[in-house]
């Protein structure tokens, strides 16, 4: 059992016998009264988001979990598999484990999974990624004065608007929270 007073953004436990990972955190105390914890909280299986409010001090259930750092290697519909470089386990993430992000997927590349219960229960995204332009129209130097964008196809089929100076087979940072072009990559 934590006090509820440890938890914080990241934080997972137990409630209801499902798992959560706080998401927001907020202390307040008015006057004499006893002070009040609100978090915002995603559940880990079902990916609904859930306020809470507790009294400071309550004990709640905590759980165990641990990153594995896995591999991706394919998807086959809306199953997609990671291998443990260590032992070579393979796992089939569904794609609702992916919180919609499966576009920023790329074979080969390596991302943290939350497990619990040797369950995997989400899939850590680094915040930026680096593709390459596969598709995009020829940019005009001096065709405006303000920041001027246009859209390009990027290797792994998603659409993004970036600069008239970034040409087909450029690498650019991608956000993966938004989607949006960061800059170019060397």
């Amino acid at each position: 059992m934590i006090s509820i007073n440890d938890l914080r953004a990241g934080r997972t436990f137990q409630m209801d016998n499902m798992p959560f990972q706080v998401i927001e955190y907020k202390h307040t105390k008015i006057g004499r009264g006893s002070a009040n914890i609100r978090i915002k909280a995603k559940n880990l299986k079902t990916g609904s988001i859930v306020d809470k409010t507790f009294v400071s001090g309550v004990k709640i259930e905590d759980i165990n979990t641990e990153f594995k750092v896995l591999q991706y290697l394919y998807s086959d519909g809306d199953s997609f598999y990671f291998m443990d470089k260590k032992n070579f386990s393979q796992y089939e993430l569904s794609g609702k484990i992916l919180d919609n992000q499966q576009k920023f997927l790329k074979e080969g590349f390596d991302f943290k999974v939350l497990f619990w219960n040797d369950k995997p229960l989400l899939v850590e995204f680094p915040l930026s990624m680096i593709f390459e332009v596969a598709q995009t129209a020829p940019g005009v130097k001096g065709n405006s004065v303000v920041a001027s964008f246009k859209p390009a196809v990027l290797d792994n089929g998603l659409a993004v608007k970036v600069p008239l100076f970034i040409n087909i087979g450029d690498k650019i940072k991608v956000d993966t929270r938004s989607g949006n072009y960061l800059e170019r990559a060397n």
